[in-house]
């Protein structure tokens, strides 16, 4: 079953009247919009890339305490597939927290994970599959966008000033700045020249 961009915006627009702050909804549109730019620029499915973008955090909308560990990845997760959507969509809100298909390598949310947690071991097998080309556009927009696109360096800080420094926050920093460079050598340029907007949000 395919998801549009329109429906999955829909969605969220939905649930935006039922927030008090509405925060990651705007986030998620910002990250869908520049998915999509990025993706037409190496001429893939635009559409499919804005629609990941805007359902990757849609966990958040849930209860945490519902889940345990990774709460919102695995509350977006499991409501996707309810509405009958495969692991093509379902699986962003999983893998848009992980970089290099590692357990480890994840921006803000602990030290050490709960490894007798079930989700533990079902999210670090989800992960080890290879991750498509439309997953690496959403981790990094998803490492650029507020409610406006920032450069990564920029991001980086507004992650750090609101969640402060975990044990593996170098090695984060680190593989975003590689992810960055990958699209810079697919594109043949540096990606921010998409953004012109960014240096007015410097």
């Amino acid at each position: 079953m395919k998801l549009s961009s329109n429906e999955a915006l829909s969605m969220l627009e939905d649930f935006r009247v039922k927030l008090n702050n509405p925060h990651w909804i705007d986030h998620s549109i910002c990250v869908g919009r520049a998915a999509e730019v990025i993706a037409k620029a190496l001429k893939l499915d635009g559409d499919y890339a804005k629609t990941l973008g805007y359902i990757h955090d849609i966990g958040k909308y849930f209860p945490y305490q519902e889940s345990g560990v990774f709460p919102h990845a695995m509350n977006g997760y499991h409501y996707i597939k309810s509405l009958g959507y495969g692991d093509e969509y379902a699986g962003i809100c999983i893998k848009h927290s992980f970089l290099n298909n590692d357990i480890d390598c994840i921006s803000n949310d602990r030290d050490e994970t709960d490894k007798g947690n079930p989700n533990y071991e079902f999210v670090k097998n989800f992960i080890a599959k290879e991750y498509s080309i439309y997953d690496k556009i959403i981790n990094l927009c998803d490492l650029m966008c507020t409610k406006k696109i920032l450069t990564v360096d920029k991001r980086m800080i507004d992650l750090l000033l609101r969640h402060g420094i975990y044990a593996k926050t170098h090695y984060h920093i680190v593989e975003t700045v590689k992810l960055k460079e990958y699209f810079d050598n697919l594109l043949g340029y540096n990606l921010y020249d998409l953004f012109p907007e960014i240096k007015d949000n410097l």
